[in-house]
């Protein structure tokens, strides 16, 4: 998924354009993977924009910061902000994505990277160490969000600006009804953020919030296909989503890209990323 991501974000330099440009992520039959799509709708949206260095909009990262990508996973984030020359600290609870994103960031102009293998609360990191903190689809999984989200403040300079994303309750709401009970258990999702209770929670916890946007449709109607589409299961629902995928996923990308090359495409996209979003996202900053 990184090397795709790496090939969206520079080719496309924030915005996907001609269909011949996406040539080399389709194909031969003119089938686009669902992550593909997804990936190329997170660059509609302002994602993985390396011509302004934005992570997300309004969210730069240059060569002068150190940022801190909490609840990594696999890394986008991490590797973005690498590629943009940064010092970056990366942490998970999983070792083994923890490896292999170290052994992808030396391969990064990174300015200097540190690995942690840890829960979020506490950090083993000194006050005051990150300048971009980065906490996306991780705290609708800790047992104390705001504590966390004190924790994260703690290690944030003054001035440090956050990236903070959940899953969007409409959406959240939409899976209660068709998911198994085990993505609303540990180790999945046992907070479900309403807007305004999720930006309150940001300002309660000492944060000026600067923005908020949504965008993820197209994942959100992603998942309810998938529930229809796959056996239930258990535990951690993100490791059993692999490729192959059901032909049903398989038509709702295409279906999708298909619109995104539509010249009314982005207008359509927006106002079904308002309506129920994959993500809530806010960007906030330390005061001082």
């Amino acid at each position: 998924m990184l090397n795709i991501l790496s090939s969206l974000s520079i080719l496309f330099k924030g915005k996907v354009s001609a269909e011949p440009e996406l040539a080399p992520l389709i194909s031969k039959e003119g089938v686009v993977d669902s992550r593909v799509c997804g990936l190329i709708d997170a660059v509609h949206s302002g994602w993985f924009n390396h011509a302004s260095g934005e992570l997300a909009a309004g969210f730069k990262i240059t060569s002068e910061d150190v940022v801190l990508d909490v609840g990594c996973g696999d890394g986008a984030a991490t590797i973005f902000a690498a590629r943009c020359g940064a010092e970056v600290i990366f942490s998970d609870s999983d070792a083994g994505k923890i490896a292999r994103l170290e052994a992808q960031v030396k391969n990064t102009p990174a300015r200097a990277a540190q690995a942690l293998v840890c829960d979020t609360d506490p950090l083993p990191l000194p006050d005051q160490r990150a300048t971009r903190i980065i906490a996306m689809e991780m705290l609708e999984h800790v047992d104390d969000p705001a504590q966390v989200l004190a924790e994260l403040v703690r290690v944030g300079r003054p001035g440090a600006l956050y990236l903070l994303t959940v899953p969007d309750p409409v959406g959240e709401h939409v899976q209660q009804q068709l998911a198994p009970a085990a993505h609303f258990q540990k180790p999945n999702h046992i907070h479900i953020f309403e807007r305004d209770a999720f930006a309150a929670m940001i300002a309660n916890a000492g944060l000026v919030v600067e923005s908020r946007q949504s965008s993820g449709f197209y994942w959100s109607m992603w998942m309810c296909l998938y529930w229809a589409s796959v056996p239930k299961q258990g535990g951690a629902t993100l490791d059993q989503i692999k490729a192959p995928y059901p032909p049903l996923l398989n038509e709702w990308a295409n279906t999708w890209h298909q619109l995104m090359q539509t010249p009314g495409g982005d207008k359509v996209k927006e106002k079904l990323d308002g309506f129920m979003p994959k993500s809530q996202i806010i960007v906030a900053r330390k005061p001082g």
